[in-house]
């Protein structure tokens, strides 16, 4: 299954304008963009946070080892 092309691409689009409206597109799309940007934010903080436990956990394993 590849990527849809152009017919399919215009035809998708009626059927979501059709059943949206074009009054509620933008609302829809900047919607669409501040979850995407949340998700990411929320992503980008989870990182630093396993990063850190992971160098704990190593820290203190290597500190058993030795002690």
């Amino acid at each position: 299954m590849g990527m849809p092309g152009i017919t399919e691409l215009i035809i998708i689009l009626a059927i979501v304008f059709l059943l949206f409206g074009a009054k509620r597109l933008p609302d829809l799309a900047k919607g669409l963009g501040q979850s995407i940007t949340n998700f990411k934010a929320g992503l980008n903080e989870n990182q630093p946070e396993e990063n850190e436990t992971a160098t704990q956990q190593e820290t203190e394993s290597s500190k058993e080892k030795t002690g």
